[in-house]
């Protein structure tokens, strides 16, 4: 072979290994663009429209700084370093344009509604002090403020029930450890009192009728690293912080292992007189897991990941989401938290509004602090204290992660980053599914995934993980998780009476969480209505056949229930209905035998009457056996004596089957 064949062979041998490499790498890039195009045209469009509902922007933030500064004519603080008797100005967020002017711009083609701003400030420093909510308008260059409190509240709102800053709360914590140091005696003994040990809890509400601004606060081991809540050293102070001037702040009441005392002075004194009962607490060391948030067990492997094979099947533009069949803008209220709006499936809205609202925990002790704590978490924050989300557990790490400003107690914008998140996720159930191995042999079934978007807000001890979870079938969930520590009182006397002891000194209070939600349904339309329902007794036909006297038999039955609506006219449902008590069988004119019924069942898709063959006989009396079903038994008039509660519904048993007799 000479040499210019073999440089022929040589040639073909490369063009045909280059051939096959491009074959190979066209056809992924082929598959992955055919995929994409697939995706992407079932979605929903990105649309700047959005912006309407979006938070405010740190420019939009300083300008409306700069504006109060320069035209509410008094001099302002910044509110981390203000007094009570300061003017400062407590935050400021987005206001809202109403739904009747956002849905003539989105729908109608109307004008953009205008860009504002609300913003809150405490005035202090005036001989009326009062708490002032302003809108500043437009951004990004604002011209005017109008004050809404009268239209909005009815009135001025007083200044004790502003909320309480973090400087406000650091004064108290400086004054109620300066006050400690007069019951020193009790302290070291039972506590080791250094006058660095302690943390300071604050409880809400404060005070017992208007115009109070008292808290009770409860002392903590302060304990670096684990949750402090656990550990209470049996001391609550009840501090009265409602005078602008700090110094004249006083504690009007002590309460110390299940005795009240009038001041730090007096519980000292009965101490060293020998009229005080110590409780010695063991110190909390670092090395201790009790409360802590390390594992006890190290995990050997990691566990399984979340993977995107293709990437996100979801699109984030703005303030804009796009996930499939659904579309909706999102944002972040300082105070009540996440929030979404104009929430779209196959391009129709049903949700204009979901948002959430407050967050309510209602504590019982026999320990004060514990027992008037009603927390209402808006009124510290909700959106303000979602904090940054943690890849890998908070969320997964191929998340989608969003950044929020905030404007509280401060002159300038602060940032959390990566606080709200945005992912698909597999919910390991199928969405629907069924396997027929009757008259033909096949599966079918589809994988439920769902977009999860999600924020974590820590309001002091506890920590919610807030849930807004979309479907592929159209359906929308909300889920809250509630993590964290619990909040916990010192544990003496009867306590037990008001929850579990978690320690030789800690009592697991009892406490309940009301979670709020704003939920603005527009599901074909705004002409929406609320349905009143009534579950009225009912009179139900019998037709009873000649049958088998030792027979039982038992149905569903469903009667017409009318519900009146509240915009007018009347819808008729089926409702399935069971009996609670025994009732005579009726017979009203015209008809054959009926019985009178209560309805107990809830909604259900069912025919008019559905029934099988009973005993004949007369007048019999009639017994649920279980929800959903009635039965007809052969006492005659007589009532049956019933031992056995569960028959199976819909269908005939002997009597001898049923243990019971007639009496």
């Amino acid at each position: 072979m000479n040499l210019k064949t073999v440089v022929i062979l040589l040639v073909l041998a490369l063009a045909t290994i280059f051939a096959l490499v491009c074959v190979l790498l066209t056809r992924g890039v082929k598959r992955t663009s055919c995929e994409s195009q697939s995706l992407s045209s079932q979605e929903a469009k990105h649309s700047d429209q959005s912006l309407v509902f979006a938070d405010l922007t740190p420019e939009e933030m300083v300008q409306v700084v700069s504006y109060l500064q320069e035209n509410l004519g008094v001099p302002l603080v910044d509110a981390s370093h203000a007094n009570p008797s300061d003017n400062c100005i407590y935050y400021i967020d987005v206001q809202l344009p109403t739904k009747a002017e956002v849905l003539a711009f989105l729908d109608r083609g109307g004008r953009q509604p205008q860009r504002q701003a609300l913003a809150v400030v405490y005035f202090g420093n005036q001989p009326d002090p009062n708490v002032t909510e302003y809108v500043v308008s437009p951004l990004p260059k604002p011209t005017s403020c109008r004050d809404i409190t009268v239209r909005k509240y009815g009135g001025k709102l007083p200044y004790h029930r502003r909320p309480v800053t973090e400087k406000e709360y650091k004064d108290i914590e400086v004054f109620v450890l300066q006050e400690l140091s007069k019951a020193s005696n009790l302290l070291r003994e039972c506590c080791d009192y250094d006058r660095t040990k302690f943390a300071i809890l604050t409880t809400a509400p404060r005070g017992f009728q208007s115009g109070d601004r008292a808290t009770w606060f409860v002392l903590f081991q302060d304990v670096y690293g684990s949750g402090y809540y656990l550990h209470p050293v049996g001391l609550e102070v009840l501090v009265d912080h409602k005078s602008l001037d700090v110094a004249q702040w006083r504690i009007s009441k002590v309460f110390y292992n299940g005795q009240y005392y009038e001041n730090m002075e007096q519980l000292d004194s009965k101490f060293i007189k020998g009229h005080v009962e110590d409780v010695k607490v063991k110190q909390v060391q670092p090395e201790d897991t009790f409360g802590s948030m390390r594992p006890r067990i190290a995990p050997k492997t990691p566990g399984p990941l979340q993977c995107e094979p293709h990437g996100p099947r979801y699109s984030i533009q703005n303030n804009h989401v796009t996930f499939q069949s659904w579309s909706f803008a999102f944002g972040m209220d300082v105070n009540t938290g996440p929030r979404l709006f104009d929430i779209r499936f196959n391009g129709e809205r049903i949700v204009y509004e979901l948002s959430l609202q407050e967050a309510l925990a209602v504590y019982g002790s026999n320990c004060p602090g514990g027992m008037v704590s009603r927390y209402m978490d808006g009124s510290f924050g909700i959106g303000r204290f979602a904090f940054e989300l943690v890849r890998g557990v908070d969320c997964p790490y191929t998340a989608t992660y969003v950044d929020r400003h905030y404007l509280v107690e401060s002159e300038t914008p602060k940032v959390h980053k990566n606080s709200l998140c945005i992912f698909e996720q597999d919910t390991s159930v199928p969405l629907r599914r069924h396997y027929s191995n009757l008259q033909s042999l096949y599966y079918g079934g589809l994988a439920k995934y769902a977009l999860v978007l999600r924020a974590i807000s820590t309001i002091i001890n506890y920590d919610y993980v807030w849930d807004f979870i979309f479907y592929q079938n159209g359906a929308i969930e909300v889920k809250i998780h509630a993590t964290g520590y619990i909040s916990s009182s010192f544990l003496y006397d009867t306590g037990t009476e008001h929850g579990n002891q978690i320690g030789e000194h800690t009592l697991g209070t009892m406490h309940t969480h009301l979670i709020n939600y704003k939920v603005d349904l527009d599901v074909g339309g705004r002409s929406l209505c609320m349905c009143s329902l009534s579950l009225p007794p009912s009179l139900l036909p019998v037709h009873c056949e000649e049958a088998d006297p030792a027979l039982w038999c038992s149905w569903y039955w469903c009667s017409p229930l009318p519900i009146k609506l509240a915009g007018g006219g009347s819808i008729t449902v089926w409702q399935k209905n069971s009996l609670e008590q025994p009732d005579e069988i009726r017979k009203p004119p015209g008809s054959a035998s009926s019985r009178k019924t209560s309805n107990l069942g809830g909604l259900a898709d069912c025919v008019p009457y559905l029934g099988r063959h009973c005993h004949p006989g007369g007048r019999r009396k009639v017994l649920a056996l279980n929800m959903g079903a009635i039965n007809l038994n052969a006492c005659g008039n007589k009532k049956l004596q019933q031992n056995h509660s569960i028959l199976p519904v819909g269908a005939c048993v002997n009597s001898a089957q049923i243990r019971g007799h007639c009496m």
